[in-house]
């Protein structure tokens, strides 16, 4: 039970990273400007109409209304008279973005109820992880890090609406997202048997703590990247789609050339696992995840951004730094083969 608990909170958190990955394609990400609720309820408007305010209309305390250009909170429960008195109001006041789409509210609302989700899965691992303090101590005090984790992500995740999706917020989400699935990896490695047929070399090992690594750079900075085509959009519109790289920023060749290095390093893993007989079957699909990740990189610098290829390619990118780091964790229990045996 506790080691389905801990699957089924891995799968979750993906669930999640591929609705951040919609909500960013989508340019959702201010979907909901409030937080935890989504202007003021915890099942969003799907109509105008229903922010706008009205006479003789019953307002709830904290109900969020769209007044000009601003956001309205109710100070109470009340109802309206025939004109809009502002004492019954007080302004937002965490940002002033005032604006309802209602398919961008409902992307960013799904993604906030799997975020929920994510953490009652989690909150039931940590609950079942007390019935294993006898068996392996560790396994109950990481499940109460990854806990507090995802806590931090929680407030983190508000900090980013509330900073009107701030680069560097975004990317620390992200980051932090990744950190959940590398903890909740090293716990189902915890809570499992050890695979004696396993065996592992000191390039090997390090060749995965440099790909896990790179794999973590990687993502920061395609972020960046990510931020910078938005801003293109933004001022080029999606008609243009051929020129929003036409004058990329550093970090973009950063990101480009880092992806030849990440290639380099996954393939020596690969190699070194097929040539040395080492037994690390989740070698292939790293390799496949890489080639989808250059594939899809490829497919949007030439081919204009193909529908769909933004999300892929952060998703596949959080695919391949889990089996990374599920490898990295199977070679730490694998039997190390001495230089004279090589």
């Amino acid at each position: 039970m506790f080691r389905k608990s801990i699957k089924a909170s891995i799968i979750i958190i993906y669930l999640v990273i591929i609705a951040g990955a919609v909500v960013r394609m989508t340019g959702s990400g201010m979907g909901c400007p409030d937080w935890p609720k989504c202007f003021g309820y915890y099942i969003p408007p799907t109509e105008e109409t229903q922010l706008e305010w009205s006479p003789n209309h019953d307002y709830f305390e904290g109900q969020v209304i769209i007044v000009g250009k601003s956001l309205k909170i109710a100070k109470e429960a009340f109802t309206s008279n025939t004109e809009f008195e502002d004492s019954h109001w007080n302004n937002y006041e965490k940002h002033d973005y005032a604006e309802f789409n209602a398919a961008h509210t409902w992307i960013e609302y799904i993604n906030r109820l799997l975020g929920a989700l994510a953490g009652l899965a989690i909150l039931i691992m940590t609950i079942l992880s007390f019935a294993q303090w006898k068996k392996n101590k560790k396994i109950t005090l990481f499940s109460i890090l990854t806990l507090i984790l995802l806590l931090f992500q929680a407030w983190l995740g508000a900090t980013v609406v509330y900073s009107l999706l701030s680069p560097v917020r975004i990317t620390l989400h992200m980051l932090v997202a990744l950190l959940l699935v590398a903890l909740l990896i090293y716990i189902l490695k915890l809570s499992s048997e050890k695979n004696s047929s396993l065996k592992a070399t000191f390039t090997f090992r390090n060749l995965l703590i440099a790909a896990v690594i790179l794999s973590l750079i990687q993502v920061a900075m395609g972020t960046q990247v990510r931020q910078f085509v938005d801003e293109q959009i933004d001022l080029l519109g999606y008609e243009s789609k051929g020129e929003w790289l036409n004058d990329p920023t550093l970090i973009f060749y950063a990101h480009r050339s880092f992806s030849i290095v990440v290639l380099l390093v996954n393939l020596g893993i690969w190699w070194l696992n097929r040539s040395r007989n080492l037994g690390f079957r989740l070698t292939n699909w790293m390799m496949l995840i890489v080639g989808i990740e250059i594939l899809s990189g490829i497919a949007m610098y030439y081919l204009d951004f193909p529908f769909l290829s933004q999300p892929l390619h952060l998703v596949f990118a959080a695919l391949l730094f889990g089996v990374q780091f599920y490898i990295l964790m199977q070679s730490f229990e694998a039997k190390l083969i001495t230089k004279t045996k090589q």
